[in-house]
Formats: C-alpha cells, sequence, structure tokens
C-alpha cells in the first residue's frame, strides 16, 4: 500500500529533490538510517537541507576508511568494497542496529528503513570513470517485513564533484520512490532520473524483492532499463535473478550466441555445444575463466512491432530452464557487442553466428551511419581478442560455410584475409539433420497445433512449452 501523509494532496504536483526530501522528512512514521561510502554523505544533505530530518534520520555515517569499513561491515571475500555484497551487508548491518536500539513497543507506527550506497567516483586520472551500487531496505508498515531495492550505476561525467551531485539527487528520488511509488515499479524506474540528465548516469543492474514486490518480475525490469535508454545491455542468470554485466564479464573468456530463441531449437543447442567443445580444447580456458551467454537484441524482440512481454518472458524461461545466462542488448550490429565485450575482458571473445548473419556483417550497407563505413566496424569487431565461430547453412542441398561463402565483391579480400588469419572458423563437427530447423517454422507449427514439432526442439523445451502453455499454445491445446 502507498504510504499515507497529512495534507497529501499539496505535495501531489511538487517534485522537486528538495521537496521530495521534505515530503518524507514529515511523515512522522519513515524513520531511518543513511550509511555511505566512497562519495561523501551526498544523499543524506539534501535531507538535512530539506528541513524537518530529525523525525526521519536515525542515524548518517560515511565509514570512509577502508579499515573501519572492515571493523563495521567486515571484510569481503575479493577484498573489495563497491560490490553488491558490500551494499547487501550494509543495509542488513543498519536495519539491525535500527530494530534493536529503537523500541518498537514505544514507536508501535515507526516504518524503518536503512539506504545505503558504496561508490567509486572518477580518479585523478581520469581512467576509470567511476560506479557504484546504491539499495533501501524498508517496510511501508510498522509490523510489515521489509522490501528492498538495489541498483547499480555507472557514471559518465568527468568531474567526480559532478558524479556526487547526482548520486545525491538518484538517491533522493530512490528513497521517495520506495515510499510513495513502489506499487508501480516501471513508473519508479523512470522516476529515479526525475532532474537528472539520462546521459550523465547509468543504472545497468536492478533488482526489486520482499513482499510488496513478490509479483515483480526482474526480468521485465531490466527490459524497461534498455527501452528506456538507461542502459545498453542487461544480463539475468538462470535463476531468473538480474545480475551485473561487469562483474559476470570481468577478465573472463566469452562465448556468445545471438538468436530469436523463439523457441530454443536443437540448432541453437548444437551451435552452442560445438563451439563450446571447440574452445575448451585449449586447457586455458576453464569453468571458472570462461562464461556463455544467449544474447536477445531489443531490435529482435520488438521485430514483430510492439514488444510482446509475455513472449520475451516465454523466451527467458526457456532459456534459464536450461541454466543459461541471458544478456538483452540494444547492439543490433556485432561490431558494437565486440566494443561492449571489450570494456570489460582483454580475454578472448568468441561469437557464434550463423552463415547468413556473416553475411550481413560483411554488407557494407549495414554501417551507413558510421564515418568510416565498414573499416571503421571492422576496427571494432575484430579486435584481437575476437574470434567468429561460423555454424554452416544449408542452401539448396548444399553445405555454404567459410570456403564457398560468397561475399560482395568489394568486400572478398577482407573476407579471405579475416578467413586466413583464423578470425573466422568454421565449427565442423555439427548435425547436419539440424541445418533445415528454422524457429520461425518451429513457431508456426506451434501456434497452428501442427504436430511433430516437438522433434525439432530438445526434450526438456517441447517439455516445458507443454507443461508453461508457452508461445500461443494455451488457446490451442
Amino acid at each position: 500500500m502507498a504510504v499515507k501523509l497529512k495534507g497529501d494532496k499539496e505535495f501531489e504536483n511538487i517534485l522537486s529533490t528538495k521537496d521530495k526530501a521534505l515530503r518524507i522528512n514529515l511523515n512522522e512514521n519513515i524513520y531511518g538510517t543513511f550509511s555511505e561510502i566512497g562519495a561523501g554523505q551526498e544523499v543524506a544533505r539534501h535531507f538535512f537541507r530539506a528541513g524537518g530530518a530529525s523525525g526521519t534520520i536515525a542515524k548518517t555515517m560515511s565509514a570512509y576508511d577502508k579499515g573501519f569499513s572492515d571493523a563495521i561491515y567486515g571484510i569481503e571475500n575479493d577484498l573489495r568494497y563497491v560490490t553488491q555484497s558490500r551494499l547487501t551487508k550494509m543495509l542488513n548491518h543498519e536495519i539491525n542496529l535500527l530494530e534493536s536500539r529503537v523500541d518498537r513497543a514505544i514507536h508501535t507506527e515507526k516504518m524503518f528503513f536503512s539506504f545505503a550506497n558504496t561508490v567509486a567516483t572518477i580518479d585523478f586520472a581520469k581512467k576509470y570513470k567511476g560506479h557504484g551500487w546504491m539499495g533501501i531496505k524498508f517496510q511501508t508498515e510498522s509490523k510489515t517485513k521489509y522490501s528492498e531495492i538495489k541498483l547499480h550505476v555507472r557514471f559518465h561525467l568527468p568531474e567526480a564533484k559532478a558524479q556526487q551531485e547526482i548520486l545525491g539527487l538518484m538517491g533522493v528520488n530512490l528513497i521517495y520512490g520506495a515510499y510513495y511509488k513502489h506499487n508501480k515499479p516501471r513508473s519508479l524506474i523512470k522516476y529515479l532520473y526525475d532532474h537528472i540528465d539520462p546521459t550523465t548516469i547509468e543504472i545497468d543492474t536492478i533488482n526489486f524483492s520482499g513482499p510488496l514486490f513478490k509479483d515483480v518480475d526482474n526480468r521485465l525490469l531490466s527490459l524497461e532499463l534498455i527501452k528506456n535508454g538507461m542502459t545498453q545491455a542487461v544480463m539475468f542468470g538462470p535463476d531468473g535473478k538480474n545480475i551485473l554485466p561487469a562483474a559476470e564479464l570481468y577478465k573472463k573468456n566469452i562465448l556468445t550466441i545471438r538468436g530469436s530463441f523463439r523457441p530454443v531449437t536443437k540448432v541453437n543447442e548444437d551451435m552452442y555445444e560445438k563451439s563450446l567443445k571447440m574452445i575448451k580444447n585449449d586447457k586455458k580456458f576453464t569453468d571458472k575463466n570462461t562464461i556463455s551467454i544467449f544474447e536477445i537484441t531489443l531490435s529482435n524482440l520488438t521485430s514483430q512491432g510492439e514488444l510482446d512481454e509475455q513472449d520475451f518472458l516465454d523466451r527467458a524461461k526457456l532459456l534459464c530452464s536450461m541454466g543459461k545466462t541471458v544478456m538483452i542488448t540494444n547492439f543490433q550490429e556485432y561490431y558494437k557487442l565486440s566494443e561492449y565485450f571489450s570494456k570489460y575482458t582483454d580475454k578472448k571473445v568468441f561469437l557464434t553466428m550463423g552463415v547468413d548473419n556473416l553475411i550481413k556483417v560483411f554488407d557494407e550497407n549495414y554501417y551507413t551511419d558510421l564515418e568510416g563505413g565498414i573499416l571503421e566496424a571492422f576496427s571494432k569487431l575484430f579486435t584481437k581478442n575476437i574470434t567468429i565461430l561460423l555454424y554452416p547453412m544449408l542452401q539448396k542441398n548444399k553445405i555454404i560455410d567459410s570456403s564457398n561463402l560468397v561475399v560482395s565483391g568489394s568486400m572478398k579480400n577482407l573476407y579471405k584475409y579475416f578467413v586466413k588469419n583464423l578470425r573466422i572458423l568454421d565449427i565442423s563437427d555439427y548435425n547436419r539433420t539440424y541445418l533445415s530447423i528454422f524457429s520461425w517454422d518451429v513457431l508456426k507449427k506451434i501456434q497452428s497445433n501442427q504436430k511433430g514439432w516437438e522433434s525439432s526442439l530438445p526434450d526438456n523445451v517441447s517439455d516445458l512449452i507443454k507443461e508453461k502453455k508457452l508461445f500461443g499454445i494455451k488457446q490451442l491445446q
């Protein structure tokens, strides 16, 4: 339920940062702590300046020194401080202190919250732009269990002071949203950017949890980040929870396969398994230092017009059921995906694709928006650590692979160069019987209730489609 405040109507159209903080302060039942590491007490100061903070703020602190921080919250296994784990410890520690130090028998209506952030702003040399975790653990009734909102941000401003100011604004928006917009999580995400230029700060991960958000699917909220231009790529794991791309990709070898996965077919499975087998032949690649990603582009999700969220969730459920890590991106061109990966790893990156996609990669018309055209794109795509793994295509009973693939005349020599230098490798150990399987054809059969579509899909996938009534099968069976 939304938190009520006496005289609510007078606040309905007042959305300045100061008035948001004041509205929180004037609610006599909202009471909590602020714990901020790394960028000063940028959020707390807004509440002090707004006035009336004495009834809202139990404590503010900034355990800036690493030794003090470790003494209070413990030492992280990876010895890092700007992590989700550290944020979680901060939120839990402070809310537990609040519970132990404030007598609930006396303050029967108090709704507690713990706000925390752990941030690294841009360094003096301006080599690292800065990033941070921010979150709130809160309740909207005194006797309810706590709910949480956690998010990760990346700064795009060149000055530490400006980054601190943006952090302060977003922190106020988060606290205000938690109490007054929690019943509309999608709107809450948009409100996080109130009075903030979207180009100055990026939200690349967000998770809602607890009783207030029991019906929220965080994968859909990840999709909101992409749709609203708040980030270019989001990830979620096999458990369906959103995960931070930078943390998952950091210094890892990456294998990624792009597709519609509508639904996942035996072709997709074969492409993945044979690609993984190829790279695992090198002893340098282990389960620990290698990550596999199934990528879906936003343009793919909207290829039928408006984005169908149920269709997206159907695809996500199938991939998660197979234990896959999924990435949703706004990178229609492969070179943008390559650029993105290069930000987080200097290890090997393998892009698995079919012949039809490789033909597009070598189509000059694909890069008319680039000043340097296809050569600029290739300088970004074929960085020193990028290799394309090519899955063949069956065309008129003939196998098309790198040896006989035809690209446009002006691209022939460039194409031969990449093949000769082993930047494009054929997946040779493929299953020929799968080459006539197309996801669009399987989907059509599912939705028209034709028999035999199951044979084109992995067993667990076809079973799940029937069990969960995915892709429109419910209306027909």
